[in-house]
């Protein structure tokens, strides 16, 4: 048998690809759901994802196995609008002419963003198209450095600078170029006179995750089932501990996945991993009339979150009982940090605050509920060197035959940790343990 820890996407993904190559899994998840970020709350229409999720064009192994779970019909691609709040302005900045209007850059700004977007290096005078190809010669290159050299300081100020303090708060300064060379590959090409198309299961993610489950099958899953301890023998895994509602068990196993963070695998395996994570605070707002006409709304201006998504500009309110749902993220760096100390509705009054600061016109009474998650995990810090610490897929020669890791610290996970990189994690750790039969 094979041991899964962690019931995520990765999980789930890893179990369903092994037992196509006719291996007998078990899945071990500590909670009491499965889906890990994927998972839902539910709404007067279809459930929503606790923390946002779409998917870029480039994000091709999802795509394939929504088809293989024979949801491809409810798999769509509206554009995804974007707008910056800056001066107490919402500038749209998906069409050209609005890029062009955008009164914080340079016509010259505009132009020097626009080529690095494109991936053409314009210094020199000389255009060249292969200068971003290889990720990895960025990799020890500061983000502030490479973004003055190959753009603008404007460019750096009025447009990068309010997203990097967003995203990394005070880690900002360590985030590799690469991480942002990688950011723009990930994302899909973009409709010239529309803007970036984006995927979204009509009726949520979470169809992913129950087809996943059924596929796997339900009796092949625990969840409330801890694994506390991996047993090694010869040189090679022998067994897991797990932890459930009626005791501890022991099963025997010829591998074990750990698609769990890279905590997760130190304290079963000994394995240290040096990446560091983000954490989040996400909350979802129900409320009665829209508040922009934006998706995604980044926020330059002072604001205690980076950004406000209304997930009901992406999908239609009618999906979801005539309710309009906006998320309210914050990255958190440190649980030092004084939004992470805050209780449920101190953080709740900060972002209601936090709006109506931006939207004068904005009224409380439409509000319906507010859900808040948080997880101190939910996404690694691209520093600088990032690629020499993640977690190889086999773990034979740094900890035992048969370990083998898909978790958040993987490379399927970089340039942007996202439902596909886990499903590619997945799916890695899945073929060479069929190899290697």
């Amino acid at each position: 048998m094979i041991g899964i820890v962690g019931g995520g996407i990765a999980g789930l993904a890893a179990a369903r690809r092994l037992q196509a190559h006719g291996e007998d899994v078990r899945v071990f998840e500590a909670s009491d759901a499965l889906g890990g970020l994927a998972a839902t709350y539910d709404t007067a229409g279809d459930p929503i994802e606790k923390y946002y999720h779409h998917l870029s064009a480039s994000e091709e192994t999802i795509v394939d196995l929504i088809d293989d779970l024979g949801l491809s019909e409810n798999l769509n691609w509206p554009i995804g609008k974007n707008a910056y709040y800056m001066d107490g302005t919402v500038h749209p900045l998906d069409k050209p002419w609005e890029i062009l209007a955008y009164p914080h850059l340079s016509v010259y700004d505009t132009f020097r963003l626009a080529m690095l977007t494109l991936e053409i290096d314009v210094r020199g005078g000389v255009p060249s198209f292969d200068t971003y190809e290889n990720l990895e010669d960025f990799e020890d290159v500061p983000i502030k450095e490479f973004l003055l050299e190959h753009t603008t300081r404007g460019v750096y100020e009025n447009f990068f600078e309010p997203l990097l303090n967003a995203k990394f708060g005070s880690r900002k300064e360590d985030v590799s170029a690469a991480w942002l060379l990688g950011r723009i590959k990930f994302r899909g090409e973009r409709d010239l006179l529309r803007g970036e198309p984006l995927g979204y299961l009509d009726g949520g993610f979470g169809q992913l995750l129950d087809r996943l489950v059924a596929d796997v099958g339900r009796e092949n899953i625990a969840t409330n089932a801890r694994v506390t301890e991996v047993s090694f023998a010869d040189g090679a895994v022998e067994s897991l501990s797990v932890e459930t509602d009626g005791g501890t068990e022991t099963h025997d196993v010829d591998d074990v996945v750990v698609a769990a963070m890279p905590n997760v695998l130190e304290a079963l395996t000994g394995y240290e991993c040096d990446i560091e994570f983000q954490g989040t605070v996400c909350s979802v707002i129900s409320m009665d009339e829209s508040l922009t006409d934006t998706y995604w709304l980044n926020i330059g201006d002072d604001a205690p979150f980076g950004a406000l998504i209304e997930h009901t500009n992406f999908i239609p309110q009618s999906n979801y009982g005539g309710e309009h749902l906006l998320y309210v993220p914050k990255y958190i760096q440190s649980p030092e940090e004084a939004v992470w100390q805050m209780d449920d509705d101190e953080v709740e009054e900060l972002w209601l605050s936090g709006i109506e600061d931006l939207f004068p016109s904005f009224d409380r009474e439409s509000v319906n509920w507010i859900r808040t998650s948080r997880n101190p995990r939910t996404a690694p810090v691209y520093e600088r060197g990032y690629l020499d610490m993640v977690v190889p897929y086999d773990l034979a020669d740094e900890v035992a035959d048969g370990v083998y890791y898909a978790g958040m610290a993987s490379r399927a996970q970089y340039p942007e940790r996202s439902l596909n990189g886990g499903i590619v994690a997945g799916y890695e750790c899945a073929e060479r343990i069929a190899e290697s039969r």
